[in-house]
């Protein structure tokens, strides 16, 4: 059914009414720790962590971050996601944009690194080592075994003794009496329920940035910006578009009217009582997987219940 153009114009603006009242585009930006997503049993010190308690909350220097049977995202500088699953504890040591650290004192981590600089610094400390990222990628923590992995990027770790190069597809123990020495390590096996809860996030994420690009249209700088529909934060690049380690696209608004699609590719979409996954296969043009192409059709219908385009995973 097509919405007439007073009740499109209403809509319309009550999701620009909703983004410039959210606090990513108020006076105050999310700073590294400030909490972004929680479920389950969670809390800061003694503080328990609910719905309310995304976005406004956040992890000071000192300050632990615990689970039990709940998980949670935490952001770093932009671009960057900490996740914890279940049963786990890190501690804040620095939440500086410039000198980024976080100890991860019990159970498993993992760090999305969408976007970093060579001005960041961003470490995770456990079981007296420390891994300093390197490159985009993704990142996996355990401190009940002692275990480094890298699923995709690079990352330097160091203990008293010397420092480590590690690259994609290998993983050390760094709680081990003996010296550091990378191991090859099966991706595929190791992608666990932990992993595919912070794939799901990394998808919500990109999500979420559509919305941004299709409504901050001014946006020339990176950082975090609110998206009130998903009530969290999503990091939206000042150019061009970046990928997750999942694959996921994070769009600049810039960049927004000329996203690229993928043959075969998911998208998401949304339309008044209805909201789901499909995939893109225009039947007159073949694609060659991989190969980006505009897609005026996909983001031309605009407005409340058009297509989000370009959501696709490279």
């Amino acid at each position: 059914m097509k919405l007439s153009g007073i009740k499109t114009k209403t809509i319309v603006g009550f999701i620009l009414a909703a983004i410039l009242s959210a606090p990513a585009f108020g006076a105050s930006t999310p700073l590294p720790g400030t909490l972004n997503y929680v479920e389950g049993e969670a809390r800061i010190g003694s503080q328990e962590l609910n719905a309310k308690s995304v976005g406004s909350s956040d992890l000071q220097a000192g300050e632990i971050i615990a689970t039990e049977k709940g998980r949670v995202e935490v952001l770093l500088t932009p671009g960057v996601f900490l996740r914890l699953d279940n049963n786990s504890a890190a501690e804040m040591i620095s939440p500086s944009l410039t000198n980024t650290e976080v100890q991860l004192n019990k159970g498993r981590a993992m760090l999305e690194v969408a976007d970093i600089h060579k001005q960041n610094d961003i470490k995770i400390a456990q079981d007296g080592a420390t891994t300093q990222v390197v490159k985009n990628g993704l990142y996996a923590f355990d401190a009940n075994t002692g275990e480094v992995q890298v699923f995709d990027g690079k990352a330097e770790v160091s203990d008293k003794a010397k420092t480590i190069d590690l690259k994609g597809g290998r993983e050390l123990n760094v709680a081990s009496d003996a010296p550091l020495k990378p191991q090859k390590f099966d991706k595929k096996k190791d992608a666990d329920d932990f992993y595919n809860w912070s794939a799901l996030r990394s998808q919500y994420e990109s999500e979420a940035n559509m919305d941004i690009a299709r409504y901050a249209p001014g946006v020339v700088s990176p950082g975090w910006f609110w998206d009130p529909w998903y009530s969290a934060y999503t990091f939206v690049p000042g150019n061009g578009i970046f990928y997750s380690p999942f694959g996921w696209g994070f769009y600049s608004p810039a960049w927004f009217g000329y996203a690229p699609i993928y043959y075969g590719a998911p998208y998401h979409y949304y339309r008044p009582g209805y909201y789901g996954h499909g995939h893109y296969d225009h039947p007159h043009t073949v694609v060659p997987r991989g190969e980006m192409r505009a897609a005026p059709a996909m983001h031309a219908q605009g407005g409340f219940g058009g297509f989000h385009g370009g959501v696709g995973r490279r």
